[in-house]
């Protein structure tokens, strides 16, 4: 069982160690802690508990006499205190089990409970050491890497000058990337950035797996900092890389800050959609190369090739047609889909290749009212850049996946960008146009899929309440492409 041995020298640093346990902890996790009275198991669970109710000031009385006290957190937490336990055998009535279904469980003085705990508990130790403490962990091999890591992760912040920062949930995505908070010491917030490996999958495609046909999740942070620093060089809004660790793959960014993209009601606004269309069109005009040398990195932008774009389209006959025909799709099907994909994928020009984002779309621009011209503009979110089609940002932002894009400021937004663009030497507005729209149905092609997965395999039904939205918009965009092939396919689909 893997053991690790912590210092620590105060109080402040035993709370710190319960900052950072919170942030490693999943559903089903028991910690147990022991040691004398007065070694610091309270104070560790208090700030653990505080930490995952993201409210540091939150009142967590000691649990001694009345045994037990659960908190309705994001990740629901109970603190049982087993001091005063006259039976072992009545670790049942406190609700352990139910606690560790729904959530994690706290547990002091376990020894009262004798061998009726879980056997794959998180099991601390702490010990007075001189005026401090000592805290030994041992852990089950499942939890072992969660603790290493976050461990790993106060011991960077340690070397970067922010050891005594307290982290702080951060929004983030779908990917093994995770973010977090920390105080900058000026009244305001860094981000942490813990790009977490993960596994490729099986293979699917060609003896590859999704990951490795697709080009998604990148299991480092080297493409974030490359991509990153040329974008900031050539004049553009994105965080400034202050500390980085390549190795472990953590990195403390500039907060842009939360101003939000969308208006004050929640929707696009024409107005902030054009000047995104036109930072778009600056940053195609830019001059950035396939291959990138900076920040003491070389990194090789993948191509969104004919079996990337292919492999994202297909979620759609994987998952959208057998939810809305009620059975799988057939290989004749696959036969059409994929031929009339190939049809227009062979439209697509490969001069008017560049830098492609992928996620350009409200949640990854932020909004800096402050700020003029195109600094209002913060940007987010591109360690997964490509080498593609410049129309497919255009698409990203012009049909916006997780807020409605009306068509009045979808024109407004292709129009914003045609016009910034219109001077570039050999830029063709009709072949810009065509390639929007083949971009915009593979994008929303895509996301058909993975939303029907999202619920049907992970469990996220919410997602379902996204797709009227991306069925709109690949209806709108057949209508007025005039590709008849996959026209006539996704109405067979019931499109």
């Amino acid at each position: 069982m893997p053991v690790f041995t912590i210092q620590l020298p105060d109080e402040a640093a035993t709370s710190l160690l319960g900052n950072d346990l919170s942030r490693a902890l999943i559903k089903g996790d028991c910690v147990t802690l022991s040691g004398d009275l007065g070694a610091g198991k309270t104070t560790l669970c208090r700030s653990l508990i505080r930490s995952l109710a993201e409210d540091l000031d939150l009142d967590v009385p000691s649990p001694t006499f009345t045994l037990v006290q659960a908190y309705d957190t994001k990740l629901p937490v109970t603190h049982f205190d087993l001091y005063r336990l006259n039976d072992p055998h009545e670790i049942d009535e406190l609700g352990l089990d139910e606690a560790l279904q729904n959530g994690v469980a706290l547990i002091e003085w376990p020894q009262m409970a004798k061998d009726l705990l879980p056997k794959d508990c998180i099991g601390i130790v702490l010990t007075h050491n001189g005026s401090g403490r000592v805290a030994i962990i041992l852990c089950p091999d499942e939890a072992s890497p969660r603790i290493e890591r976050t461990l790993a992760l106060r011991a960077f912040l340690q070397r970067c000058g922010r050891g005594a920062a307290v982290r702080q949930p951060f929004a983030g995505d779908a990917s093994p990337r995770v973010y977090e908070l920390i105080d900058n010491g000026a009244g305001g917030t860094f981000v942490l950035m813990d790009q977490r490996a993960s596994p490729a999958g099986p293979a699917v495609w060609k003896g590859k797996a999704y990951r490795d046909v697709a080009h998604t999740t990148n299991p480092t942070v080297h493409p974030f900092v490359a991509i990153g620093t040329v974008l900031r060089e050539k004049g553009f809004a994105t965080p400034q890389i202050l500390h980085r660790d390549l190795e472990n793959n953590f990195l403390i960014l500039e907060h842009l800050g939360e101003g939000s993209f969308l208006d004050e009601a929640g929707k696009p606004a024409a107005d902030r959609n054009a000047l995104a269309a036109e930072l778009l069109a600056k940053i195609h005009s830019a001059g950035i190369e396939k291959k990138l040398n900076c920040a003491g990195l070389d990194w090789e932008l993948p191509v969104f090739d004919r079996d990337a774009m292919m492999i994202e389209a297909s979620l759609a006959l994987d998952w959208y047609l057998p939810y809305r025909l009620n059975r799988s799709g057939t290989d004749a099907e696959r036969t059409e889909f994929v031929a009339a994909w190939d049809e227009l994928f062979k439209m697509l020009d490969k001069s008017c290749y560049g830098i492609m984002l992928r996620d350009y779309h409200s949640p990854n621009i932020v909004w800096r009212k402050e700020k003029s011209g195109f600094d209002k503009l913060g940007v987010l979110d591109f360690q997964d850049a490509l080498w593609g089609p410049n129309a497919y940002d255009l698409a990203s932002l012009g049909q916006d996946a997780r807020v409605t894009v009306d068509d009045e400021i979808e024109a407004i937004t292709i129009n914003a960008y045609i016009n910034a663009r219109s001077q570039s030497l050999g830029f063709d507005e009709a072949r810009l146009r065509r390639e929007y729209a083949i971009m915009a149905l593979q994008r929303n092609t895509k996301i058909l899929g993975i939303f029907i997965r999202l619920n049907q395999r992970d469990g996220k039904p919410q997602y379902l309440a996204h797709l009227p939205r991306i069925e709109t918009y690949v209806q709108r965009t057949l209508k007025a492409s005039g590709f008849s092939r996959l026209q006539a396919f996704y109405a067979d689909m019931g499109l």
